[in-house]
Formats: structure tokens, C-alpha cells, sequence
């Protein structure tokens, strides 16, 4: 079995930051884990990222997401029952980073296909684990861990509950507006919102004159770099942000009026190099939702209660929203926007995402014909 990890000591070898707020805090860890710092969050063991960190470190233990687990053939073992909370794992001889990127990448699996056998460990700190699995997401980078490992350094230091803060919505604010005449209508004006510790910024397009006597047509389109810039022919995200504004121009032609909020949340909350992972994934054979899992990521991930605040903050309570899915609706109404018409916005299907479309529609419950 091994020795049992023993927490890290409050008082030895941690970097404190208590004097930050909650959401800096959480925006030191992501920093972090881009840069390949190890974190301690909480009282689990120092945990180091094994995509980023330079190296060298080992440990015998690593940290894997549930879906990641199931890959590794440790979802019958009695301490990784629980099919959504990450999984505690240990080899028989210690893990460098070389060895732990396979572990930690499905996308390798084909490559590397041996791997392990592997020993669940029971895990004495979920709710950190799921924390450092959160900010992993954040950062953009594969959801696991060495634990406790070898030569990492001095960490950086995060509570649990600073996640939470940096995702409050209420901390989003307007940072400034200007008017932008675009190619689909001249009467427009570009609205940036962001938060104190977030350097993603958020943008709304309002086309039209806003009057309070209309109820917008509003559109909640989540950044996609390959679709709206490159013209990419696996997903439908370019063609739908130029039908939304062409839609809003007509609405602003007959006297109404339209907001596009352009939400940064790349690949469905899991980043772009994440989401083209997923991509490597989906040409082995997995579909768009199988290939988030594979990588130990939600499907879903985006922040709708972001989209609400841009809303509060436009001074717009009630919408007709244009979307296929229902369940944006239901979160946005859970969210405190009133939604008066769900506004279809289907597309025409092409060879490359026929797939991808039919999994929305049979898998996510989007309503597509």
C-alpha cells in the first residue's frame, strides 16, 4: 500500500497570501498552474500540475479526474466508486512528469496504451481535490496532479472557497464603451465588461437604439477562435454569430433592437487548447460531448450567470433569447433573466459537422431538426 500522504504543515514550506482577497487568490492559483507552480489548497497534500510544471518532480501518487479514472481501469476499485469525484491514485514506483503526461492525457492513450496498473487510494480531501480539478479547468490546462511529489517547490497558497469567489458574477463590471459601426448594421455600440481578477473580458455589441419599450433579441455566443476567425467547418459557431447579427440588424431595421453578448468562454468553459484535444479525441472515433469527458471535463462549463450580469448591467431584464438549447433558457432564467421567447437559430448542417450537430441534438437536448 505504501505510505499515506500526510497534509502539508500550515506553518512549513507555503508561501502565505492571506492578506489577498478570496478571488485573488484563486487568480494566484490559475496564474500558477499556468506557469506550472505547485498549489496548496486547503489541507490536502502540495499538489503540481503535470501538464505545466518544468520539472523535475515525482511521487507515487497522482490525482485524476472520475472520468479519467474510468480510462485508467480503476472505477471498480472500492475507493474510486464515486463516479464524479476525483480519483486518488498510486503506482508502484514513482511518477516523473514524462511518465505522468500519459496518465494525464487521454489524447496519448493511442500512443501510449500502457499504462499502470494503478492502486485507488482513499481520498481524505474531496472537496480540495475538486477545487484543484476546478482550477485546472480555469486555467485551461489537463485536470491532474502529483501529489505530494519530490523537488516541486514552494506553493502557492488557496482555500477552497476562493474558487467560488473568482467565478461570482457580481465582481463583473462595465469597463468602458464606445460606438462601432459593423459590417452588418452601422448603429451599433461595443460594450467591454471585466472583472478584478479575471483577464478575460467579456463584450456585448447592443445594434439598435435601446429603448426599455422593446424586448431585445439577444444572442449568447460563446467565444470560438476556429469558427468566428478561421472560418472552421466543424462546428456551426461562425455561420450563428453572422446570422445573430444579421437578425439584430433586421430587428433594429423595424425599430427594435439587439445585444450579441460575446461570452469568452472558448470550448464550452474548457479553453482552446483543451478544445482542440477534444478534437484529437472526436478524429479517434469520440463524439464532441465522450471527448470532454475523456479529458476529465464537464460538457457544459460555461457561465451563464456572467451572461446575466452583462444583461443587469445593459440595464435589460427581460429577453427573446436565440437558441436551440433549452437548457441556456433555463439557466439564464435561473439566473434572474426573464426569457418571453425562446428564438430558434438553426443553421444548415455541413459534411464535417453532421456529427456534431446530431450529438447536440440526440445527446445535449438541443432542439435541431
Amino acid at each position: 500500500m505504501g505510505t499515506a500522504v500526510r497534509p502539508r504543515t500550515a506553518d512549513h514550506g507555503v508561501r502565505s497570501l492571506s492578506s489577498s482577497s478570496p478571488s485573488r487568490r484563486a487568480a494566484q492559483a490559475v496564474d500558477a498552474l499556468r506557469h506550472g507552480w505547485p498549489l496548496a489548497i486547503g489541507q490536502a497534500p502540495v499538489l503540481l500540475p503535470v501538464e505545466t510544471a518544468p520539472g523535475p518532480a515525482s511521487s507515487p501518487l497522482a490525482l485524476v479526474s472520475a472520468a479519467r479514472a474510468v480510462t485508467l481501469k480503476l472505477a471498480n476499485q472500492r475507493e474510486a466508486a464515486d463516479p464524479h469525484s476525483p480519483v486518488l491514485l498510486r503506482s508502484g514506483e514513482p511518477i516523473d512528469l514524462v511518465a505522468a503526461r500519459p496518465i494525464a492525457d487521454p489524447a496519448l492513450d493511442l500512443a501510449a496504451p500502457l499504462k499502470g496498473p494503478f492502486l485507488a487510494e482513499h481520498l481524505d480531501w474531496p472537496e480540495e481535490a475538486a477545487a484543484a480539478m476546478e482550477l485546472a479547468r480555469i486555467a485551461g490546462i489537463l485536470p491532474a496532479f502529483l501529489v505530494a511529489p519530490e523537488q516541486a517547490g514552494e506553493p502557492v497558497v488557496v482555500e477552497v472557497a476562493d474558487v467560488a469567489a473568482f467565478l461570482d458574477a457580481a465582481n463583473l463590471a462595465i469597463a468602458t464603451r464606445a460606438r462601432l459601426p459593423v459590417a452588418a448594421v452601422e448603429e451599433a455600440e461595443i460594450v467591454v465588461f471585466r472583472s478584478p481578477d479575471d483577464m478575460r473580458e467579456h463584450v456585448a455589441l447592443v445594434i439598435g437604439r435601446q429603448t426599455s419599450e422593446r424586448v431585445p433579441l439577444v444572442r449568447l455566443h460563446s467565444e470560438c477562435l476556429t469558427g468566428d476567425i478561421l472560418g472552421s467547418l466543424r462546428c456551426d459557431c461562425g455561420p450563428q454569430l453572422d446570422a445573430a447579427l444579421a437578425a439584430m440588424a433586421a430587428e433594429a431595421a423595424a425599430g427594435g433592437w439587439g445585444a450579441l453578448l460575446y461570452l469568452r468562454q472558448e470550448g464550452r468553459g474548457i479553453g482552446l487548447v483543451n478544445k482542440l484535444r477534444a478534437y484529437e479525441l472526436q478524429d479517434q472515433g469520440f463524439d464532441t460531448l465522450e471527448a470532454n469527458r475523456r479529458l476529465g471535463l464537464p460538457a457544459e462549463a460555461r457561465d451563464f450567470p456572467v451572461a446575466a450580469r452583462m444583461l443587469a448591467l445593459l440595464g435589460v431584464k427581460e429577453v427573446r433569447l436565440m437558441t436551440n438549447n433549452p437548457a441556456k433558457v433555463t439557466a439564464l432564467e435561473q439566473a434572474g433573466v426573464i426569457v418571453d421567447e425562446r428564438v430558434p437559430h438553426q443553421l444548415p448542417a455541413n459534411p464535417h459537422n453532421e456529427r456534431y450537430l446530431a450529438t447536440k441534438r440526440d445527446a445535449a437536448g438541443h432542439l435541431l431538426r
